[in-house]
């Protein structure tokens, strides 16, 4: 009976090695099958750009925004994304005689610069709307100084400012009384200097961005004090886009991308190569990629991003967000500076531009060519005889345009 006992024991005690035996060879398998549950990870914070002077709370740049962007867009940090926030969709480009459509990718590496900028011109009737649009959404800003006050600015007034009074801040150098008079608070006393400098015109840039910043509109669009703004034409253009998308419009003044000089940049370079739109032609920048260019714009950081790089005004735009965010300048013809042959503009296609100049005291010549509203001697920049034309109940309008 003990013998019978003893090996009873013995056998389980042998049946209890093996099955540990067997659970130890099968551990292994059951590790290598199994895999832990990935959890996200929680978001890093927000980073801004150490050497820039906007690492302020996103509530204080918005504080007057009733826009809703995405998270994207509000985040106002140092590292952005590349791509676009949607595909920006075809659209028509024409000048009535010519026409390109043109399709914008998501991810696209660069826009052909060899195209012929002349057949990119924007056909007004054939866009088709990303949002609702008003010219209450727009922020019209114009840059202009003490001299030009009396000459430039009252034709201004007369002509297409005369529509859009509340779209439009002039940005100056100097406390005009009669102004003030005229435009109210709309006028901004930027305290820059008035002298055609490279620091003076950055300082007034800077100025221009930030009262856009604080205005809460949907679009900024920079002109010069010897542009005429066609505006239903404006709208309709920037109706194409969404003001969330990153949108910078304009027109070149050169056929290549300038280089720079940049010790900064993440991928080792020392220069950046980019294009621009020329501020004497105009441009527009949606509030979406406005706010993404808040490290190098906002609170005086424009000024010291053109001192780094010693470019003015427009050049620095461009350097910002073709250079910095990788934003491509969509090249519109719709754009004209004094710069360029304005009496290639003429007839029917003067009407469908969106910004219009004409030529200083050296070429008085250099100017659209339009119908006889106005002879050349009472209206040299025909700026009059194009705003008969597209308003003709304009009281100072000659009396056979109400026919």
């Amino acid at each position: 009976m003990s013998f019978s006992c003893i090996r009873l024991s013995k056998i389980c005690f042998l049946l209890s090695v093996i099955f540990c035996a067997v659970l130890l060879l099968l551990i292994p398998k059951f590790q290598a099958s199994w895999k832990p549950r990935s959890f996200p990870q929680p978001r890093p914070p927000l980073l801004f750009n150490g050497s820039s002077k906007s690492d302020i709370p996103l509530q204080q740049v918005e504080s007057s925004s009733i826009d809703h962007l995405d998270d994207e867009t509000n985040n106002i940090v140092h590292m952005v994304k590349d791509e676009l926030v949607e595909t920006l969709s075809h659209y028509i480009v024409s000048t009535g005689r010519s026409s390109l459509k043109a399709n914008w990718k998501i991810n696209e590496s660069s826009i052909n610069p060899s195209h012929n900028m002349r057949k990119d011109h924007v056909d007004i009737a054939g866009v088709s709307a990303k949002e609702k649009l008003e010219l209450k959404d727009i922020f019209i800003a114009v840059k202009t100084t003490r001299k030009y006050h009396k000459t430039r600015l009252n034709l201004l007034f007369q002509t297409w400012i005369s529509q859009a009074e509340g779209q439009t801040f002039i940005f100056t150098d100097w406390e005009d009384r009669e102004l003030r008079l005229r435009a109210g608070d709309h006028v901004i006393n930027t305290n820059c200097s008035a002298v055609h400098t490279r620091q003076a015109l950055c300082c007034k840039m800077s100025v221009e961005y930030d009262k856009f910043l604080e205005s809460g509109r949907k679009w900024f669009c920079h002109v010069d004090d010897d542009n005429y703004v066609n505006l239903q034409n404006l709208l309709h253009l920037l109706s194409a886009f969404s003001h969330s998308q990153d949108v910078y419009v304009g027109r070149p003044s050169l056929d290549h991308p300038i280089e720079a000089a940049d010790h900064i940049r993440n991928d080792g370079s020392t220069t950046a190569k980019f294009w621009f739109a020329t501020g004497g032609a105009g441009f527009c920048i949606s509030r979406g990629l406005a706010l993404k260019m808040s490290p190098w714009a906002s609170l005086g950081s424009f000024i010291s991003t053109a001192e780094r790089i010693r470019l003015p005004d427009d050049c620095t735009i461009g350097y910002i967000i073709e250079g910095l965010l990788e934003v491509k300048l969509l090249h519109s013809p719709l754009f004209h500076s004094h710069l360029e042959n304005l009496q290639r503009l003429h007839g029917e296609a003067v009407l469908k531009q969106v910004t219009l100049s004409y030529g200083g005291p050296e070429n008085k010549r250099n100017v659209v060519s339009v119908d006889e509203v106005f002879t050349v001697q009472q209206d040299p920049t025909r700026f009059r005889s194009v705003h008969c034309l597209l308003y003709p109940d304009t009281l100072w309008c000659p009396a056979l345009m109400m026919n």
